[in-house]
Parts: C-alpha cells; structure tokens; sequence
C-alpha cells in the first residue's frame, strides 16, 4: 500500500471523526426543520449551468480557474455558486418566494489558501433567497438558525462535544454589526481573522465592494448592501450574502465594469431586460465552516471525510 493510501486511510480512521459526523448530521437536521418551518421550499442543486457565480471582482476570491466543459456541442460550467439561480428562482417560480438549497460547490482556489485553515475547492452551502427581503430580514433569519442549531448540537450532541474537547456557547442575539470600513480603520485591510479572534460571538460586517449582482446602495454610492457573517475565535467568515440587484441597466453596468463577457449571462441579461427580475435578498452558509466552528477544529479538512483542500492531491 503506497504512502498516500495510508495517508487516507488515517484520516478516515480518526477517533474524532464519527463525533464530528454526528455533530454535522444534527446540524443539518436542523437546518432542515429550520428552513422549512419558516416556509421556506426546498431546490435541488444545479451542478452545471451555462453560467456561475463569477467570485469576482471580490478582492478575497483567489480562484485560479473556472471548470468548463463541452457536453454535445455546448459550453457548460461547474457551479461556484447558485446566487444567479436562486435570484430567478424567487423572482419566476408562482407562488414561489422563499427557497433553500443544500449546493454543493466547486472553487479551484490557488494552493496558499490551504494555510488559511477555511479553504476547500470542494464543499456545500445552505444557499437561501427571499423575495422582497432586506438586510435586516436576513440578519434576524441567520441569527435565530444559528442559535436554535447550536442549542440543538448542545442538546443531542452532549457526548460528542466533550469527545472533542469543545466548550460551545450560545450566542446571543441580536449580533453586533460593523462596516469593512470600520474594521479596516482598526485592523487594517486583513481585517477578518484579526476581528474574528478579537470577538467570542459571531457578527455581521456590511458594505464589501465586489460581484455585480450585490445591490449598491442607491442613497450612499460605492456602498453596497451586503454582508458577511464572521464566526468569532479566529473561524473567520462563513456567510456571505447581500440584497440583490434587478434592474438591467444596473446589472449591466456592472458587468462591463467589472470586464466580464455579457455573452457569457445573455439569457440571465434577457430575463432582467425584460422586467422579470424581482427585488430579493439571500446568502449562502458554508456547511464545513459552520461544522468547523461548532466542533472547533483547528483546520477545515478535519471535517471532510475526503479531504478536497487547495494544493493537496486528491487520493479517495
């Protein structure tokens, strides 16, 4: 048996696995109930698509390729992220105005992102859009589901917990909100995990400058109405999301502002054109962060079963 296999076969093997496993598998569990007992319906994942999220022009994203592929003549991409889709999905579905997804994604990131300790290519969001929602509509749906889940991890998970280790808090709510300019003032422009291992609750920080379907807001230009939440004790980010822009002259504008080929979104850009796009707001929930933070484990391969890390070879 070669190097790597046994390499594999450790990892699988851990003690601390199973408990980890078990502590996702509430989690999800909860999530599930969660979603759906807020009225929220549950999609399927795409995993191809004649277009993705671009993760660009984000100054975080360190993305060093984006898989395509030819299937019977056409040009076809793996999912980076469903944001597009969810956005038509609320804004055409009848009677359709609040939908989930467990998504998993592809983000071929570069090979220094390992050292980070919250990087994968490969992993899962709990995706979400409402239709006509707001920030704060978001900030107060994430902060009741993470509270409930955690009680629910400390609640059926009592024996897991301590098999690792783990002192886990509740958080209390409401979160406390920053702005990127604010942090950045303190801690200068690698703001996250320096904040992160400054605060023992997880907090909202708004008002990132990247991809062009986050809504700029229209009083405040060159402001943006998105948001990340920030897991405390050094986890960093693991929520991303904003309120989403509809009318086709803005998403355009953003586009070519951006540099990215309007080809690439023309059914999208038809769809907007034609007036279809209704307002929405959203986000997308790292599942392994999540599960990382609850179980505190040092790095997010610790999680994966399979270990699909930047810069490490794929053996199983």
């Amino acid at each position: 048996m070669d190097g790597q296999t046994k390499i594999a076969i450790k990892h699988l093997t851990r003690e601390e696995l199973g408990a980890i496993l078990r502590i996702q598998t509430t989690l999800t569990r909860k999530m599930d109930e969660f979603m759906c007992k807020h009225g929220f319906i549950k999609l399927m994942p795409l995993i191809t698509s004649k277009f993705t999220d671009p993760l660009g022009p984000d100054p975080n994203s360190s993305v060093i390729k984006t898989p395509y592929f030819e299937y019977y003549g056409e040009k076809l991409v793996l999912t980076q992220s469903m944001i597009l889709h969810k956005q038509l999905a609320v804004s055409l579905i009848p009677e359709v105005d609040k939908i989930y997804i467990f998504s998993p994604n592809v983000r071929l990131e570069r090979k220094e992102r390992f050292f980070t300790g919250k990087h994968l290519f490969e992993f899962t969001q709990m995706d979400f859009e409402i239709r006509h929602a707001k920030m704060d509509d978001v900030f107060k749906l994430v902060e009741d589901l993470v509270v409930e889940s955690i009680k629910e991890v400390k609640k059926v998970n009592k024996d897991d917990l301590k098999i690792l280790y783990r002192e886990l808090r509740v958080p209390k709510k409401p979160f406390k909100t920053y702005t990127t300019h604010e942090l950045e003032e303190k801690y200068g422009e690698d703001w996250e995990i320096k904040a992160s291992l400054d605060s023992k609750e997880p907090f909202w920080v708004v008002c990132h400058k990247r991809e062009f379907y986050d809504k700029e807001d229209p009083e405040r230009p060159g402001h943006y109405l998105n948001y990340d939440l920030i897991w405390p004790e050094g986890f960093g980010e693991g929520l991303s999301g904003s309120e989403r822009e509809y009318e086709h002259e803005k998403i355009i504008r953003k586009i070519r502002r951006n540099g990215l080929n309007e080809k690439q979104y023309e059914q999208y850009l038809k769809i907007a054109k034609a007036g279809l796009l209704k307002p929405s707001a959203g986000a997308g929930m790292g599942i392994e962060r999540f599960v990382r933070y609850v179980t505190g484990r040092k790095h997010i391969i610790e999680v994966q079963p399979f270990i699909r890390a930047p810069g490490k070879p794929v053996i199983l």
